[in-house]
């Protein structure tokens, strides 16, 4: 929701303000009968009767209301959504907590289990290799637990999407879904956007399983939906600029999609791919001044990146750049 700031003017009417230049101009032309020597008291009062009727005269430009939050209403909402959900968890408690995310949350072993022919001895003895001694039982309680019903659960695909481990975590996303999520909005609308969020924690959740289709711990958070429209903006984000019927100068969501060729001979596009994938790795594998306390799913970064990348050119409402037109 977009909140705007309402100009309040006091109720007038056209007969109100004429009587109002009426009684002022009367004044005026009384005074006019002052002698010259007068005039540092007539010019008052007749700038005082202009005043009044540029006062009455309903200027648009005055009332023209301008929002607090400059978002599309789908992207404010997403984010308050994610914000919402974390804040709802506080209130439970652990063992509430701890059930809502083992619910809810991704996690590969219990898929491969119910749908990749894999078992729980296996998933098991997986762990006895990995996981160091002191931490090896509760992991085997925890896989007992997670996949003794033997539940596939394939909704949790999406709905890990809405989870996140801390506020730290959360405020990110919601700061990457507000920067990307804007523009795909304003170009797509938001049934679109929606669309390639979904697409997006998919195809993150699936490369993750399929790298790590043994892992017992859950994995949460949007960060997959939101690669995926890193991937989508970069479609046109760093397209020529060009002039539109109307006579202005394109906004970035306006521009033409550029061709796939284009893309990988662009460098600015390539010097912002680089970035985010060595951002990936750095948080990934190297956690810089104790930035997190988890790790970082990479793999399902790649996958939400991959995933909107190929998903945006069927939803984008823009045909692809034929031809180099710069403003």
């Amino acid at each position: 929701m977009l909140l705007h700031i309402r100009l309040r003017r006091e109720p007038s009417n056209l007969a109100t303000g004429r009587a109002d230049e009426q009684l002022s101009f009367r004044f005026a032309a009384r005074r006019a009968t002052v002698p010259a020597s007068d005039s540092h008291i007539r010019q008052p009062t007749v700038k005082a009767a202009s005043e009044n009727s540029l006062f009455m005269t309903p200027d648009p430009v005055r009332t023209r209301r301008e929002p607090i939050f400059n978002l599309p209403t789908i992207v404010f909402l997403s984010v308050a959504v994610l914000v919402v959900i974390h804040a709802l968890r506080m209130l439970l408690s652990d063992g509430s907590d701890f059930a809502l995310v083992v619910d809810w949350a991704v996690i590969p072993a219990r898929w491969s289990v119910a749908y990749g022919g894999a078992s729980m001895k296996e998933v098991l003895t997986a762990l006895e290799g990995v996981a160091p001694a002191e931490v090896l039982a509760p992991l085997q309680d925890l896989a007992q637990y997670v996949l003794g019903e033997g539940e596939g659960r394939p909704w949790t695909a999406i709905t890990y999407a809405f989870l996140h481990g801390s506020w730290t975590h959360v405020l990110i996303n919601s700061v990457w879904l507000a920067a990307f999520g804007t523009p795909i909005a304003r170009r797509c609308g938001g049934v679109r956007l929606l669309l390639l969020a979904a697409a997006s924690a998919i195809g993150g959740a699936l490369l993750y399983a399929w790298i790590n289709p043994l892992q017992i711990l859950p994995m949460i958070g949007a960060s997959a939906a939101v690669s995926g429209m890193m991937a989508a903006a970069s479609w046109f984000m760093f397209a020529p600029s060009h002039w539109l019927p109307e006579g202005r100068v394109s906004q970035p969501h306006e521009r033409q999609r550029e061709s796939l060729g284009r893309i990988v001979r662009n460098r600015q596009v390539l010097i912002f791919l680089g970035v985010w994938f060595a951002a990936n790795y750095v948080f990934a594998f190297v956690q810089p001044f104790g930035a997190t306390d988890a790790s970082i799913a990479w793999e399902a970064h790649i996958g939400g990146f991959l995933a909107g990348l190929v998903l945006f050119p069927a939803l984008d409402p823009l045909p692809t750049r034929r031809e180099r037109m710069s403003a």
